[in-house]
């Protein structure tokens, strides 16, 4: 396994990353721990050390069955959750100093390794943010800090007022990035480079797009299609086929999958840690392998070739902007 320091930290990551939005709750999509123990347990015994989760994920439940998984591994494992600026929960002091607490008691451990917040909270000037989780830092809760998905500008915000406040800043970036959505391309990557900002993918392979189970013209008969409403039928435009069928090719002349093309284009890319939203221990095993694949410049060119740019979603952008102006 190939390891990673998280842009200018000392915290090691392995280059893969196994997140746990879909422990929990109920549905064909989602894992108990019976189901979950052995991904993680093949996940470790593969070099494995970076496990994700988010505070919201099954209204917790994902934490908790992280954790009861890696009560045994906790010396082996860097754990990372996300905070929530959604109402109920919030990026103020009191909502980050509640949802702080009930994370660590789910995953049964005394601190975090790293703790993200999960988007941006338009409610709560970033500066109470910041110095909260700075306190965060000083009390042990937590050994580093980051972001995921939101505008560049939003996250220059936050870094510029650390430094002018004298905080701990944020040392990751976790973004959506795959062969299908990569406008995080024009301004967050770059930034984050610029700045020594570690950055993780989350839906590396598109939803599970990129794995090559879809065809084009054909409605796909997948429960995640039909029941996740944000992201569902995200990935297929005609031109998110023609991606796919790139990507079809090379895997085809490598002999490996679509989904293992799709990371390797990742870590060709320089991404710290792409996340895998494993519901197998085959689907690690694969990822795993996929860091052996070697890409050409050539090979990258013709997968990129096809990509056309899109709308900006997933994070409190545009979606959420439309979203809020509706319930004004």
């Amino acid at each position: 396994m190939q390891h990673m320091n998280v842009g200018r930290t000392g915290l090691v990551i392995s280059r893969l990353g196994v997140g746990s939005a879909n422990f929990g709750s109920t549905g064909a999509m989602y894992l108990e721990v019976d189901q979950a123990r052995p991904i993680i347990k093949r996940a470790i015994d593969l070099g494995i050390n970076f496990f994700e989760s988010a505070v919201t994920y099954s209204r917790g439940r994902s934490e908790e069955i992280l954790g009861q998984i890696l009560s045994e591994y906790r010396n082996q494992c860097v754990i990372c959750t996300k905070l929530s600026p959604r109402p109920g929960y919030g990026l103020s002091r009191g909502g980050i100093l509640k949802q702080i607490d009930g994370s660590l008691k789910r995953l049964r451990t005394d601190h975090l390794d790293l703790c993200l917040i999960h988007r941006w909270d338009y409610n709560v000037p970033i500066e109470e943010t910041l110095r909260t989780l700075n306190d965060l830092i000083r009390q042990g809760k937590t050994y580093y800090i980051g972001a995921s998905s939101m505008f560049t500008w939003q996250f220059s915000k936050a870094l510029w007022a650390s430094e002018r406040l004298g905080l701990e800043r944020f040392e990751a970036m976790e973004c959506m990035w795959n062969l299908c959505y990569r406008e995080e391309e024009r301004d967050m990557i770059p930034f984050c480079k610029d700045q020594e900002v570690g950055v993780v993918s989350w839906s590396p392979i598109a939803r599970g797009f990129l794995t090559g189970r879809y065809k084009r013209g054909k409605t796909p008969d997948s429960s995640r299609y039909r029941e996740d409403k944000q992201f569902g039928r995200f990935f297929f435009r005609p031109e998110d086929f023609d991606v796919l069928e790139r990507v079809e090719e090379i895997a085809a002349e490598k002999r490996v999958a679509p989904a293992q093309i799709a990371l390797a284009w990742l870590l060709h890319k320089g991404v710290t840690a792409p996340l895998i939203g494993a519901s197998k221990v085959e689907h690690v095993e694969q990822a795993v392998e996929a860091l052996q694949v070697s890409l050409s410049t050539g090979d990258i060119e013709r997968m990129e070739e096809p990509y056309k740019h899109r709308e900006i979603v997933g994070f409190g952008g545009s979606d959420y902007i439309l979203r809020r102006a509706k319930e004004d």
